[in-house]
C-alpha cells in the first residue's frame, strides 16, 4: 500500500509491505517508526476485529520503505491495515493499485482525521500519483490540490466494501466560499500620520517595523491592521501557507486556501520553541512559520525573554527555520513581516515624562532588552508620540481606509516585482544589498551624501545602509516613481533612524 511521510513541510511517498509468515503471532515494525507508529499495532488489530474482520494470527512483519527516511505519526494506520487484509486474503488490492491511503484508525473501526493532509496529497500528486483516500474530515482539505481525485471514508469497514463489493466511498464537499477580508480597518485608527505613512511603507516592500511610544499612542491598532493592507496570497504562498496551518493541526474546517496573510501575535511568556518551533521528534512549526507570508507581531517586545529574541535573528535574516534534533533535521519557511512594539520605559506612564518613575539608567536597560543585532534587521523604526485630544475625539477620524492604502501597496508591489522579475523577487526587502549597490540599480553620489556620511560616521551599519537604500526604492515605490530620487533616501533614513533625519 502506499501513503506519504512528512519531514517538515516536505512529503515523501512511503510504501507500506506486510508479510505474513508461520510462526508464534507477533507485529514487527520496521523502517524509522516513531512511538505513534509502534502503537499502531495495537490500534490496528481492534480496529480491524471491532470491523468484523478477521485478524491474521501469524508471523507478522510491516516494513515501510525507504527505511532510512523517519516516519511520524499515525497517518499510516489505515495502509497498515489494508496491507494486513491483502496479506492474509481478506482483501483483494487491486482496486487500491496506486492509491495513496491516508488515517487514523480509532478502536471501533473509525477513520479519524490526521495533520498535514494538503502537503501530503500535494507529495502525492508530484509522484504521479493522483488518487487518494483520506479521512471524512480532512476531504474538504485534501481536494484543494489540482488534479487529484478525492475519496473519503468514515471508518474501516466502508473501505472493505469498497475494496470487494465496489461500494461508492464519500465525494469530498463542495468548497466553502472564500472568506472576505473583514478584520480591523486602518480607519479605526486615530492621527498618528507617521505611523501610518511607516506602516504604509512596511506593507509596501515587505520590511520589518518596529513602533516605539507611550501606551495608548497606537501601537498595537496600527500593527493589528498591516495585514489588511496587504495584498492577497497568489496561489504558492498560499498553499505554502495552508500546508503550514496542516502541520501545526490549525487548518478550518472550510477546506479552501487561506489567502489573507497570516496574523500571530504569541503572548511574550512565549518560548524558543514556541516561536521558532521545535518539540521532540518531528519539531513542529512555530509562530515564525505560522506567520509565513505575513505577520509576526511581538507586543511588549522587551518584555520577551532575551533568548526568545535573539532566535529571530536567523529567520529574519534567511526566511527560513532550520530545526536540527537527534532524529533528523527539519526545515521550515519563514519569510514574515517581523513588527514590534515598545513603550519608553517599564512604568509605561501615560503621561511621558511628566509622571514617570524610571531612571534613564533604567530606561537604556529596558529597551537595551531588544539587541543591536535584532533592531539592526528592524528596516523601519519609528517613535510615535501622544494622540492628542482632537485627534482622539474627532468624529469619525480623518485616516484613510485599510482598502485604499490597500491598493497604493498593491500597485508599489506590482512595480517592484516587475523590476526584479527576472531574479524572482517579489519585494524590495528581499533584494540583496550588493544587487543594490552595482549598476544599474546603483543610486547616485549625489542623492546618497547624507547616507554615506552616516556610514561613514559610524552612526549606521553596513546592514543598515543596504536597508535605508532599500526603503529608498520603496518610497519610490509608492510614490509612483521609477527610481529613488534624494527625498526618496532622506524618508528613508528618517523611517530607519526615527530621528528626524
Amino acid at each position: 500500500m502506499l501513503c506519504v511521510g512528512l519531514v517538515g513541510v516536505t512529503g515523501h511517498v512511503v510504501e507500506v509491505e506486510a508479510d505474513l509468515a508461520p510462526g508464534l503471532p507477533a507485529v514487527a515494525i520496521s523502517g524509522l517508526p516513531d512511538t505513534a507508529l509502534h502503537e499502531a499495532r495495537d490500534r490496528v488489530r481492534a480496529a480491524i476485529v471491532n470491523s468484523g474482520q478477521r485478524w491474521p494470527n501469524r508471523r507478522i512483519t510491516l516494513n515501510l520503505l525507504p527505511a532510512t527516511l523517519p516516519k511520524f505519526g499515525s497517518a499510516f494506520d489505515l495502509a497498515i491495515a489494508v496491507a494486513l487484509l491483502g496479506g492474509s486474503g481478506e482483501l483483494p488490492l487491486l482496486p487500491l493499485e496506486r492509491v495513496v491511503v491516508l488515517g487514523e484508525l480509532g478502536l471501533d473501526g473509525t477513520v479519524r482525521p490526521v495533520r498535514g493532509v494538503l502537503p501530503m496529497v500535494a507529495a502525492a500528486a508530484r509522484a504521479g500519483l493522483h488518487r487518494v483516500v483520506v479521512p471524512v474530515g480532512n476531504a474538504a482539505e485534501a481536494a484543494v490540490i489540482p488534479g487529484v481525485r478525492v475519496r473519503a471514508v468514515d471508518t474501516l469497514h466502508r473501505l472493505v466494501g469498497f475494496v470487494r463489493d465496489g461500494t461508492p466511498l464519500i465525494e469530498p464537499p463542495d468548497p466553502a466560499p472564500a472568506e472576505g477580508a473583514g478584520g480591523p480597518d486602518l480607519a479605526e485608527v486615530a492621527g498618528q500620520a507617521l505611523g501610518r505613512r511607516a506602516l504604509e511603507v512596511a506593507a509596501a516592500g515587505g520590511h520589518h517595523l518596529a513602533l516605539f511610544g507611550p501606551p495608548g499612542a497606537g501601537k498595537t491598532m496600527l500593527a493589528e491592521r498591516l495585514p489588511s493592507i496587504l495584498p492577497e496570497l497568489d496561489d504558492d504562498a498560499a498553499l505554502e501557507v495552508t500546508a503550514l496551518h496542516s502541520i501545526a493541526g490549525l487548518l478550518p474546517a472550510h477546506g479552501h486556501l487561506l489567502r489573507r496573510p497570516p496574523f500571530q501575535a504569541p503572548h511574550h511568556t512565549a518560548t524558543v520553541a514556541a516561536l521558532v518551533g521545535g518539540g521532540s521528534g518531528l519539531a513542529r512549526p512555530g509562530a515564525v512559520s505560522l506567520a509565513h507570508r505575513g505577520v509576526l507581531f511581538l507586543d511588549e517586545a522587551p518584555e520577551f525573554g532575551r533568548g526568545v529574541l535573539e532566535a529571530l535573528r536567523q529567520p529574519l535574516e534567511h526566511g527560513r527555520v532550520q530545526l536540527a534534533r537527534s532524529r533528523g533535521g527539519t526545515e521550515y519557511p519563514a519569510r514574515t513581516q517581523l513588527v514590534l512594539a515598545a513603550n519608553p520605559c517599564p512604568c509605561a506612564r501615560p503621561a511621558g515624562d511628566t509622571y514617570c518613575e524610571c531612571s534613564p539608567l533604567a530606561r537604556r536597560r529596558y529597551l537595551g532588552r531588544l539587541s543591536g543585532p535584532l533592531l539592526d534587521r528592524i528596516d523601519v523604526q519609528v517613535t510615535l508620540p501622544p494622540l492628542r485630544a482632537a485627534e482622539l475625539m474627532e468624529a469619525g477620524g480623518t485616516g484613510e481606509s485599510s482598502a485604499t492604502v490597500a491598493a497604493r501597496v498593491a500597485a508599489a508591489r506590482r512595480a517592484a516585482a516587475d523590476r526584479w522579475a527576472d531574479s524572482g523577487w517579489r519585494v524590495n526587502a528581499e533584494v540583496p544589498g550588493p544587487r543594490l549597490r552595482r549598476p544599474p540599480w546603483r543610486l547616485p553620489e549625489r542623492d546618497t551624501r547624507e547616507l554615506r556620511g552616516r556610514l561613514d560616521s559610524g552612526s549606521l551599519s553596513a546592514r543598515g545602509f543596504d536597508r535605508v537604500v532599500r526603503l529608498a526604492w520603496t518610497v519610490a515605490d509608492l510614490d509612483g516613481r521609477d527610481r529613488p530620487h534624494a527625498e526618496d533616501v532622506r524618508e528613508a533614513l528618517q523611517l530607519r533612524m526615527g530621528d528626524g533625519a
